[in-house]
């Protein structure tokens, strides 16, 4: 989380939210996701959301939109958010 909040410029508080995500994209490797989320879109999520991007749509941008095109794995993934940044 520090790495992203330095590269972004962001609090690492949200930095930690952006790696639960990613965290919870992991988990689905294997189950319909070939990849997880990258520190570098990660950095990217943070850094739209450093120039005002809301951060739930920065992280569906960012984070889930580049690794799938499966709805129901874009689903789970854009819940992941919700929760993560209710």
């Amino acid at each position: 989380a520090a790495i992203i909040a330095k590269e972004a410029g962001i609090d690492e508080d949200t930095a930690g939210k952006l790696v639960k995500i990613a965290h919870a994209a992991r988990n689905l490797k294997g189950h319909g996701l070939d990849e997880g989320i990258s520190t570098r879109l990660l950095v990217y999520a943070a850094t739209l959301m450093n120039k005002g991007i809301e951060a739930r749509a920065a992280c569906r941008m960012a984070l889930v939109r580049p690794i799938t095109d499966d709805a129901d794995i874009r689903s789970t993934l854009d819940h992941a958010i919700d929760s993560v940044f209710a």
